[in-house]
């Protein structure tokens, strides 16, 4: 008897002591050299490497998975919130990014030639609003004699609707003399949707009517309903090296319709500056009359980024 009144008082003890059930067992900790990989990729702010720490750290870690999750979790959530509150307080021109684009050639001797390209590209993401502006020459002469002129000016503004849908609105101005117009205006407006959209590769998408007049070096005049779409693809290959690919089309039934696309690869040298090479092609389904349907362009340039 008093063996079993020993035993019912240490009861309590007992289980007090005892392991916890495996459901009840808290997340092992993280091991020192994770940690340290993960507090790095944090602190850095790629998101693609800590996305992939998770992702092997089910391999490496599975008592530590739930842990890891949960810090890394709420760093994600604190950089949307913070990346929230900067798009809706700062000043318009605060957000502005852009890059410069520089290229050309000079040549002398038994020919003179002269060739130059400019391209600056601008844009604001807002929490709301997204604004693109384009501005763009090419410029060639050969022996005195101008053959190729081509300006542009592009302001497409976008409201996005969520994370992915947005409404946007675009106008372009163009002037090409040797292919065949002084100047053609283009306006349209429809729906883009983010089809891709990962830190390393994005691919936007764009579909819309258009209205376009152009203004023939004959001196006639084309007005014209169109579609529009657009085709905006960049994939950064490595830390260095990206591949960017930018299409859009201009289709009418009863007028000129244009497909232009071009392929370019930057890649980095110092800071911001990069190098870049790119080949752009522009069809014209009606050409004015001695002129070609298809015009084809290759650039070598430098860009800088701010």
């Amino acid at each position: 008897m008093i063996k079993a009144a020993y035993l019912f008082l240490a009861a309590p003890l007992l289980l007090a002591n005892a392991a916890p059930p495996a459901a009840a067992k808290k997340d092992a900790p993280i091991p020192e050299q994770l940690k340290m990989m993960l507090d790095a990729a944090m602190a850095s702010g790629n998101e693609g490497e800590v996305a992939t720490l998770v992702k092997y750290s089910r391999i490496a870690a599975p008592d530590s998975i739930d842990l890891v999750r949960e810090i890394t979790g709420k760093w994600t959530a604190d950089r949307a919130a913070q990346r929230t509150r900067e798009l809706q307080e700062s000043s318009f021109f605060a957000l502005v990014k852009g890059r410069a684009e520089l290229g050309g050639y000079a040549s002398s001797g038994n020919t003179d030639n002269f060739g130059a390209t400019g391209v600056l590209d601008l844009s604001r993401e807002g929490f709301r609003w997204r604004h693109k502006l384009r501005l763009q020459l090419d410029y060639q002469k050969a022996n005195g004699v101008t053959n190729r002129e081509y300006y542009l000016a592009a302001y497409e503004p976008n409201y996005k609707v969520d994370d992915r849908l947005y409404v946007y609105g675009s106008t372009q101005f163009e002037s090409d003399r040797f292919v065949g117009y002084n100047s053609r205006f283009s306006a349209s407006a429809g729906a883009g949707y983010s089809a891709i959209k990962r830190p390393a590769l994005t691919l936007d998408l764009e579909l819309g009517p258009a209205f376009r007049q152009t203004d023939f070096t004959d001196e006639t005049q084309e007005s014209s309903l169109a579609a529009r779409g657009s085709v905006d693809f960049d994939w950064r290959l490595t830390p260095a090296l990206t591949l960017r690919q930018d299409a859009s089309a201009y289709l009418a039934a009863q007028a000129n319709s244009t497909v232009s696309s071009t392929t370019a690869v930057d890649a980095k040298l110092l800071g911001p500056l990069s190098a870049q090479v790119s080949y752009a092609v522009r069809y014209e389904s009606r050409p004015p009359e001695g002129s070609v349907t298809t015009d084809t362009t290759t650039r070598a340039s430098l860009v800088y980024s701010f």
